[in-house]
């Protein structure tokens, strides 16, 4: 069974999020996962693909979007709104809701900020997989 992760940041800020994100995608790309990122829009899928070159000095994470001719062999896919094709370790869901196809990781991580609207949007996911008896783990982090 799918095993969640919610990772509570102290800020309220948009680009904490954002960074973390690449946190975590940096993290499980060292352990060899195979990981997507879910976006709620297009935009937004192209912000973390720009963001994942730049958002720390030495950090290499090769990666693409979802829409391009994906390499089999690339370990890091950013999506919206489109299940990913090969990749089942790692989900990192960037968006507001839950993507209908999360059962078919290992392991989901939900990204969650002190804004008062990403907090409503995170406790209905956590509710969501609660009701389904989902393991639910929470991590908070300062920024």
């Amino acid at each position: 069974m799918t095993r969640v992760d919610f990772y509570v940041l102290d800020s309220t800020s948009p680009q904490a999020r954002d960074k973390l994100v690449c946190r975590l995608t940096e993290k499980a790309y060292s352990l060899d996962h195979t990981i997507y990122i879910h976006a709620d829009t297009s935009e937004q899928a192209q912000h973390l693909d720009n963001l994942l070159w730049t958002f720390r000095d030495g950090s290499f994470i090769p990666h693409q979007l979802h829409d391009e001719h994906q390499s089999e062999t690339c370990t890091v896919i950013i999506g919206h709104n489109h299940e990913p094709e090969s990749h089942s370790e790692v989900l990192i869901n960037a968006g507001n809701e839950v993507p209908m196809f999360f059962s078919r990781f290992e392991r989901v991580a939900e990204v969650v900020t002190q804004d008062e609207q990403q907090r409503n949007y995170a406790r209905e996911r956590f509710k969501f997989y609660r009701e389904r008896g989902y393991e639910l783990e929470t991590h908070n982090l300062s920024e």
